[in-house]
């Protein structure tokens, strides 16, 4: 493997551009018309347009995309997060090629990617999951009948889904219907997929994630957990780790079984198993993310291995010989995800031109970003600008220096959702550990 393209923008095309460069190897970015200035055009060895600003013309344009790894000669292709990441059929269409999609086979992205069978797979492998229906639900009549064994609340979601689309809470029989249906036309449109299938709902849950790397001689390996509960409308606002909150046997069953799930899947190539943990710590998979995650820095942070170099290592062959006992945790990390957005109006967008941009530092601070001053943060793509991230010796410390950073951090030019991080880090429920998936929406303030 020599050259690399980007299938992706914005910060974690950044991010892959610098670990290749690291490693020797070229790289190659692909941009729609509109995202021509940004900085991970401007990095990259070479650079190809591939559309217009619509994502279906340009990073969802799987021939665009291909015809510019053709021009470039790439021999592999890194999809990133979000967009073509988790697409099986552009997976294969790199295998078919010849180019290395990095990241695991299509047919394991389709297998896990089907919410479905991948809860199928893991129920056969005795890897615990939420109580639900045995398979999918064809009407609302039977999904009521499942409902009624089950005991509401119960939650019904999308086969195909993912970002909290195609997912709807039930809390009674009379609301079935609606939310039902809701559910799968949101499906349909959002995946072109209404099939469905039903859950009951932990109420207020902890979400954690496991992350796994695994290679191509049989080595599956966990990095630790991190604590995703901190959410609204169903995305992430800030992420730590480890998983603090949990006993330390409970993270390390937890872990385990993440390896496990990885491991009866053939999984290969870093990959994250999600789960659900109930007051009494009683864990449930709900799904696999088959590419790398946003929040990879703190797993980075607390475990020191670069985790898209990994990636790159084990797409080129190479064995991932770290032994599990070798895999420290130390100290403890959390991420903020900075927003375009304007919480005091419901969190709306906010895009335009950074007049001016200042970026915290010290010892353990970290900002990835794809911005700088004069960038202009375009209303068709992600709101995010960037991503803080800290390390230090506890999650006291780790706070304590947060809340510097984020003090320190100037963004001018639109607003952001800075205030809003500083206001959680100093609640004294998110102090406490006393947060949970829906805390933002029904016990914030």
């Amino acid at each position: 493997m020599k050259k690399v393209l980007v299938a992706n923008r914005g910060e974690i095309a950044v991010r892959i551009i610098r670990a290749c460069r690291q490693l020797g190897l070229e790289t190659v970015a692909v941009y729609s018309d509109v995202d021509r200035e940004s900085l991970h055009v401007q990095l990259a060895d070479e650079a190809f347009c591939i559309g217009s600003k619509d994502l279906k013309d340009s990073y969802l344009n799987m021939n665009n995309i291909l015809v510019a790894v053709g021009l470039s000669h790439a021999d592999a292709v890194h999809p990133g997060f979000g967009f073509l990441s988790e697409n099986p059929e552009f997976a294969r269409l790199c295998e078919q090629v010849g180019v290395k999609f990095i990241g695991p086979s299509a047919d394991v992205i389709a297998k896990m990617g089907d919410k479905s069978v991948a809860r199928e797979s893991m129920i056969a492998a005795g890897v615990p999951v939420v109580p639900g229906s045995d398979g999918l639900i064809e009407t609302a009549a039977d999904g009521k009948e499942i409902a009624k064994t089950l005991g509401y609340p119960v939650l019904v979601k999308a086969a195909a889904g993912g970002g909290g689309r195609g997912m709807r809470i039930i809390q009674a029989e009379e609301e079935f219907e609606l939310h039902f249906q809701a559910a799968k036309q949101e499906a349909d449109l959002a995946f072109g997929d209404g099939r469905m299938y039903l859950e009951k709902l932990i109420v207020n849950p902890r979400h954690i994630e496991v992350q796994i790397i695994a290679d191509q001689h049989g080595n599956v390996r966990h990095l630790g957990t991190r604590d995703c509960s901190l959410q609204r409308r169903n995305q992430k606002v800030l992420e730590e780790a480890p998983a603090t909150f949990l006993p330390e046997k409970v993270r390390a069953e937890i872990s385990e079984t993440a390896v496990k799930a990885a491991s009866v899947v053939g999984y290969e190539n870093a990959g994250t198993i999600e789960f659900v943990v109930s007051n009494d710590y009683s864990f449930y998979f709900i799904e696999m993310n088959t590419r790398i995650q946003v929040e990879h820095p703190v797993t980075e942070m607390v475990t020191g291995i670069d985790l898209i170099q990994a990636q790159l290592l084990v797409a080129q062959g190479e064995p991932f010989n770290i032994e599990q006992e070798k895999i420290e945790i130390q100290g403890h990390s959390i991420e903020c995800r900075l927003n375009a957005e304007d919480p005091a109006h419901q969190f709306r967008p906010s895009p335009g031109r950074i007049t001016s941009l200042r970026v915290p530092g010290g010892f353990g601070v970290r900002m990835d970003s794809a911005v700088y001053a004069g960038y202009e943060v375009l209303p068709y793509y992600d709101s995010m600008v960037g991503k803080l991230i800290v390390h230090a010796e506890t999650r006291e410390l780790a706070i304590a220096k947060m809340l510097q950073a984020l003090s320190e951090l100037e963004i001018e030019g639109l607003k952001t959702n800075r205030a809003f991080h500083l206001d959680i880090l100093n609640h004294p429920d998110f102090l406490e550990q006393r947060v949970h998936t829906k805390w933002l929406e029904t016990d914030w303030k």
